[in-house]
């Protein structure tokens, strides 16, 4: 604990660094806010009781999982119909199909290897692709607010303007646009000036907002069957902790493969002659290398089979894949998540790559030679680990079915329980320790450079 309270002084300490950290809570804090202002055209009063009023009346209760899952990463700005309802996730889409694109698009490769230049003309394509996807959820979004709701006549107090108006529709795509472009500037802005990487942190924080609430609602639920309750809720709290740690190994799990770099060194005593010397490293492999993109993979995916239910409304199985709960989602949601994990790893994974670069740089694996036995052996070892891999990620992303309703009550609160919101959060945050822990270190080095320099400096 006194480690902890040091390492908390040094922080402190470091003027660049405390800045770094005030600057990214309050970039939070204005993204926190937005999300709380909600459009011209709804009346924020009515908004905030509409969910939980359409479900108690029956409605889609099979739907309010999915609108409760893309709440989640907004903070509930989604469902509080706010300026920042699409939040950070069409900045999300576009970077993912820059990437894929990056794939087959011949230009796009020449800028991934331009360095800077190349990256900065990328970052340039993803904003203005970013926009386009804005377009295009935000009258989705419009859609799915206006149809949930307006067939309800005790709901029409929500709307100062009428909801299949021009006036409701052209302002409200262009304030949501801007919103979610707002929201873009913002995480851009924490990755300049700020602590790590700002679009994973206001996903996070967005993430992290709905947390005491939801354990709030499941206390709530579970104290009220009485001293079983509590004792419940403690078993909820050990079990969620357990759950986080074995997130925090898939995020941080790696197989080492044994590199020997051989140099040439010139012996000692003057001689001429060389001496091949070697240095040993690793080349560390992911388990789980595709990280929680498989999972943003299959749930986007996962939309289709729930349009299928308007084809055949009384079909009872297909109801089951609009329900993130049923066991029909969550069978399919497992299998694209393994084949997901697969196809993402092969895309990042430059196996070729790599086995060209330690044949240049005069590196080797043992017993294996240079060349494309090299880049086999990599892919071979990578197929390996990518499969358990990919099976404890579908595990985790399905583990909020396993638990919900066996011990863990709430919708919400079982969400927290694996999948793409647990990952997140401890992937952003092992991501900003590394980042603090990389200032402190560089800081104690350029303390003792400093203080040997003076000592020089006075000697002579």
């Amino acid at each position: 604990m006194k480690e902890f309270i040091q390492t908390l002084k040094n922080i402190w300490s470091l003027k660049e660094l405390r800045e770094k950290i005030m600057f990214t809570l309050g970039i939070i804090l204005v993204y926190r806010f937005a999300s709380y202002i909600s459009l011209p055209a709804i009346n924020m009063a009515e908004v905030g009781n509409l969910l939980d009023i359409y479900k108690d009346q029956g409605g889609n209760k099979q739907g309010a999982g999915l609108l409760g899952l893309l709440s989640s990463f907004t903070g509930g700005a989604f469902s509080r119909a706010s300026i920042m309802a699409l939040g950070i996730m069409p900045y999300i889409s576009a970077s993912i199909i820059v990437q894929l694109m990056g794939m087959a698009i011949p230009y796009l490769q020449k800028l991934q290897k331009d360095g800077e230049s190349g990256r900065n003309t990328l970052n340039q394509i993803t904003r203005w692709l970013t926009i386009a996807v804005c377009l295009v959820q935000a009258p989705s979004y419009l859609t799915s607010i206006t149809q949930m709701f307006l067939p309800h006549a005790q709901f029409a107090s929500a709307y100062y303007v009428h909801p299949q108006s021009v006036m409701f529709w052209l302002p409200s795509i262009v304030i949501l646009v801007a919103g979610s472009v707002f929201a873009m500037w913002l995480g851009e802005k924490i990755t300049d000036k700020g602590i790590g990487n700002g679009i994973s942190i206001l996903i996070m924080v967005g993430i992290l907002a709905d947390f005491p609430g939801a354990f709030i609602q499941e206390v709530a639920t579970q104290t009220g069957k009485g001293g079983f309750g509590a004792i419940m809720i403690l078993i909820e709290v050990l079990f969620w902790m357990v759950v986080v740690l074995l997130a925090i190994v898939l995020s941080v799990a790696v197989r080492k493969i044994p590199i020997q770099y051989v140099s040439r060194a010139q012996a000692r005593g003057g001689s001429n002659r060389n001496l091949m010397q070697g240095a040993r490293q690793w080349i560390p492999l992911k388990v789980n290398a595709s990280g929680v993109m498989p999972i943003i993979f299959a749930q986007a995916l996962m939309f289709v089979p729930g349009l299928l239910t308007k084809v055949d409304e009384s079909n009872t199985f297909l109801a089951g894949f609009k329900n993130v709960f049923s066991w029909q989602y969550n069978v399919l949601f497992a299998i694209l998540i393994i084949i997901f994990s697969f196809f993402y790893t092969a895309i990042t994974i430059p196996v070729n790559q790599m086995a060209d670069d330690l044949k240049r740089n005069g590196g080797l694996i043992p017993k294996v030679r240079p060349g494309k036995e090299t880049s086999d052996y990599l892919d071979d070892i990578l197929s390996k680990i990518t499969l358990p891999g990919s099976m404890f990620l579908a595990i985790f992303a399905i583990l909020p079915a396993l638990v919900h309703g066996v011990f863990v009550q709430t919708d919400r609160f079982a969400l927290f329980f694996g999948g793409t919101s647990l990952l997140i959060m401890v992937g952003v945050i092992l991501d900003t320790v590394q980042q603090i822990n990389t200032y402190l270190l560089n800081h104690h080095y350029d303390g003792l450079m400093q203080s040997k320099l003076s000592r020089t400096s006075n000697n002579q």
